[in-house]
């Protein structure tokens, strides 16, 4: 008799419409009741991992197309996703891998060929500036991280967090002393600075100044070999990419740049040594070197040619050993300009 009395599955609208009802409880929060409130929240983790298995399938049957455009149109329809996002603190861990499993998914699918996450995000921007400052909080930093990285897929919701006070505290949540937590910033940090290249170049041209001082002084030149590590494998991306052109030969042209990367080859560590010559070398090729440059250049010939001869990794690298070639001889072959550098103190090439 009980299988006559068994509930009949939601339809995706009336999941989402019943899981929207949770959401605005569980934001009001005004329930006395231990109990109504532990019940509440129950119902509401077993409906989002309801909706995780409509998205994702159960394991024995593939998820039903029309089933999860239903379910995408009426989550972004009735702006559950900025419920959610704010209530996500206060589910439990299960609720909050489940959740974000499920925004992931539902910011990708597509309805009628459209991807309507794109449009519903541009209208509600201002979500960027509760997901980057959860990074302040311990407990939820790696949900609201992995939340911020598929909203930044979307171009504009990129360039919002570039032109805004967050990018500053980047370099904050970076050396955070949670190590999951420092990496997953880190994570964000790279997706936001090699992603939409155009975006990137503009920003990286406006805020040249503030952005590559910071770059410097928090991350190339931390006491943490990790953020040293990601830091000097990230400026190499940046610089090496053509839509960044101008800010390379800008960054290249800098004796306080070429000064910390010189230091950057006295770092024990090969793969910081490796990622630093990436880097140097393009101060070498530079044909505009200025006459400081080509100076520090000359007087620490001897030590640079002695240091990249000796200079190698584990396994063979046939475009290393021609890239040091080519570095070595424009080295070999400079000549010293007139400069008003007279000074080598902190310049001195690793010997």
């Amino acid at each position: 008799m009980k299988c006559l009395f068994k509930q009949k599955p939601r339809t995706p609208l009336e999941l989402m419409r019943h899981t929207r009802e949770l959401l605005i409880y569980v934001d009001k929060n005004t329930e006395t009741r231990e109990h109504k409130r532990e019940e509440k929240m129950s119902d509401l983790s077993k409906a989002i991992l309801e909706i995780r298995t409509v998205l994702f399938g159960n394991g024995e049957s593939e998820p039903n197309r029309d089933a999860c455009a239903q379910l995408t149109r009426e989550f972004y329809r009735e702006d559950t996703l900025r419920l959610l996002i704010i209530c996500l603190p206060k589910l439990n861990l299960g609720a909050r891998q489940d959740a974000t499993h499920a925004i992931a998914n539902l910011q990708r699918q597509r309805v009628n060929n459209q991807l309507i996450a794109s449009h519903y995000l541009e209208q509600n921007i201002d979500l960027m500036d509760i997901l980057i400052p959860g990074y302040e909080d311990d407990d939820i930093a790696l949900y609201y991280g992995a939340i911020s990285r598929e909203c930044i897929r979307h171009q504009s919701l990129a360039r919002y967090v570039l032109e805004s006070e967050h990018m500053k505290k980047f370099f904050v949540y970076i050396q955070n002393p949670n190590f999951d937590i420092a990496s997953d910033a880190a994570a964000t940090f790279k997706e936001l600075l090699t992603r939409h290249k155009s975006t990137v170049a503009e920003f990286l041209s406006r805020d040249y100044e503030w952005f590559f001082q910071e770059y410097n002084s928090q991350l190339l030149e931390s006491p943490s070999y990790i953020t040293r590590r990601q830091a000097i494998k990230l400026l190499g991306d940046m610089l090496l990419d053509r839509s960044n052109s101008a800010v390379m030969v800008r960054y290249v042209s800098s004796l306080d740049n070429m000064r910390i990367l010189m230091n950057l080859f006295r770092d024990s560590n090969k793969t910081i040594q490796l990622e630093t010559f990436h880097v140097f070398k393009l101060f070498v090729a530079n044909q505009n070197k200025p006459p400081e440059i080509v100076s520090i250049l000359v007087a620490n010939r001897s030590k640079l040619l002695r240091f990249l001869g000796n200079f190698n990794i584990d396994k063979a690298h046939e475009q290393l050993e021609a890239d040091k070639a080519l570095v070595m001889k424009e080295i070999s072959s400079l000549e010293p300009r007139e400069s008003s550098c007279t000074s080598l103190d902190n310049c001195e090439a690793p010997c």
